[in-house]
């Protein structure tokens, strides 16, 4: 039923396009796909050498394109990162500073912009962000978070359920569109958003059990005690062995015989779906079950769990970044468009025993950039420069021949990427927003990165800063803030975050602003936050 109504759609789209049939030529402007999944850690992906899995097709594009090593966002949060990605600014300047507040589609954004110029574009996955898509031709998005299975999907402003896994269905319909719906006398960009790997992690009916032969082992700091930080880290929600709930690992009952309401999201398959999931997730949760595991034991089944789900997900992304490829070979279109792969923004797997991201952390700070453009770019090479989200924006248009609005904040890394410049920043800043005490409660923070250190306020709650040496502490476990050897360090990077925040408009005006804004979703702010501070819910914290 889906596929008919789409069609219905398409065909009313085509009526108001002139759709040719010749490729571009090699002297036209270059064709973009900005692809992007959700929540991929750069240590889920085999060229950054981390061993957890293979991505043989993501890997391409590093061998045939350059390798950021150090990219980061501005906000490790979902929707302010896509809003950040689409404006080139940063979230205090655009307005979506966390996954609540509307983001504003009339502000200027680089698809709008390519599209007068005279770009084809669309959007295809996901981009949770409240309202319909402005400077798009076509846009098939998932409402909010989306489902893995039979997933509804807003088509041009109708909303249809389709049947099949959300992640194929993605590139299906993406490949759908630059073969039969653009025009093909113009330029293209097309932005590929999946969904996967969000929460929660559903693998695949091709990979549901593809880790399961497989046990990995930990990060060094998985059962951190945070002696070393400070008191955010120490009163998160975002540990596997505590805030994570059974639903997440994938289980349709808890150790305690109750439903852990999965069963929602499992009513959407049709039968054989169903009877793949069961016949695969059946006999493994029962063995949990029947196990009755505790203490370390069952921390450790909750990591291996979480991220043999989690790589499974991840597998079918990166068929999905295959089909493109080729498909772009097949049709002669490779050499003239620019591929870019990248996530929202990082992820934690295990490190201080923790899952998500919002952190300033690397793990979360830091997400994967991998950019193919066989014109400008050379194969294989990698880029240690702290590049950000801010930028890509301006990096396309730049490609594009459009010069950027002034008031985009991001700059274009073009030149340092095609080996015309070594000059680049030296810092970048961050900020982040969203608290909640029921929820992942990752204290407001604001701070600067640069080569070698990193300076962090946590300035809602309580009044901490952290200051870490990453050369000689690349995990993080150290806060040198108010050291005497680092004195001179901690100064230097004071004066540094003070010249950055007022050169990018930032200050504690807006931290107030975002502030009242939040609470205006939690009237009961107040009330439960005292709940956390005595424990009255999540009690497992550590002190």
């Amino acid at each position: 039923m889906g596929s008919i109504i789409l069609h219905t759609i398409v065909s009313l789209i085509i009526l108001n396009i002139c759709c040719g049939e010749k490729e571009e030529p090699d002297s036209s402007p270059p064709n973009i796909i900005f692809m992007m999944s959700d929540d991929h850690g750069y240590q889920a992906i085999s060229a950054y050498g981390h061993g957890l899995n293979q991505t043989p097709n993501i890997d391409r594009l590093a061998e045939e394109g350059t390798m950021f090593t150090r990219a980061c966002v501005t906000n490790s949060l979902c929707a302010p990162s896509r809003a950040v990605m689409l404006t080139g600014k940063h979230s205090f300047v655009n307005g979506q500073v966390d996954n609540h507040l509307p983001f504003d589609w009339d502000q200027e954004t680089y698809p709008k912009i390519l599209q007068s110029h005279g770009y084809q574009t669309a959007l295809i996955g996901k981009i949770h962000l409240d309202g319909r898509p402005q400077g798009f031709d076509f846009s098939m998005v998932l409402p909010g978070q989306g489902d893995y299975y039979n997933p509804d999907f807003i088509v041009n402003g109708v909303t249809t359920r389709f049947e099949g896994y959300c992640t194929d269905l993605t590139t299906e319909y993406a490949i759908k569109w630059l073969d039969e719906m653009r025009d093909k006398d113009k330029p293209f960009c097309l932005l590929y958003h999946q969904k996967a790997p969000h929460a929660e992690w559903m693998p695949g009916p091709d990979y549901l059990t593809a880790y399961d032969r497989v046990t990995f082992e930990p990060p060094f700091n998985y059962f951190d005690d945070y002696t070393g930080i400070g008191t955010a880290a120490k009163e998160q929600n975002m540990r596997m062995d505590g805030g994570l709930h059974p639903r997440m690992f994938l289980l349709s009952t808890g150790p305690d015989g109750k439903s852990t309401g999965l069963e929602r999201v499992l009513s959407r398959m049709n039968p054989g779906q169903r009877a793949r999931w069961d016949a695969a997730y059946g006999p493994k949760n029962s063995a949990f079950l029947e196990a009755g595991l505790e203490g370390k034991e069952l921390s450790l089944w909750k990591y291996n769990r979480f991220l043999r789900n989690y790589l499974a997900t991840i597998r079918s992304v990166d068929d999905g970044v295959g089909k493109l490829q080729d498909y772009l070979a097949e049709k002669g279109l490779a050499e003239n468009t620019i591929v870019v792969y990248t996530s929202d923004q990082g992820f934690f797997l295990g490190e201080h025993g923790w899952y998500d991201k919002r952190f300033m952390y690397e793990e979360a700070f830091r997400t994967p950039l991998l950019v193919r453009y066989p014109k400008e770019i050379r194969a294989g090479a990698r880029i240690d420069r702290l590049v950000q989200n801010l930028d890509l924006a301006p990096t396309l248009l730049d490609y594009a021949g459009i010069p950027a609005p002034s008031s985009m904040q991001g700059e274009s890394f073009r030149d340092l990427v095609g080996g015309k410049t070594t000059e680049w920043r030296e810092e970048v800043y961050y900020t982040y927003y969203e608290f909640s005490s029921i929820g992942h409660a990752v204290k407001r923070h604001y701070g600067i990165a640069g080569e070698r250190y990193k300076l962090i306020h946590f300035y809602y709650d309580i009044d901490e800063w952290e200051l870490y040496d990453l050369e000689k502490d690349p995990h993080e476990m150290q806060n040198v803030y108010g050291r005497p050897e680092y004195a001179d360090v901690q100064e230097m990077m004071h004066g540094k975050l003070d010249r950055l925040r007022e050169a990018y408009g930032d200050s504690d005006e807006n931290n107030r602003k975002y502030l009242e804004a939040w609470k205006s979703y939690f009237p009961r702010w107040d009330v439960m936050k005292t709940q956390v501070k005595t424990q009255q819910i999540y009690p497992h914290r550590r002190d």
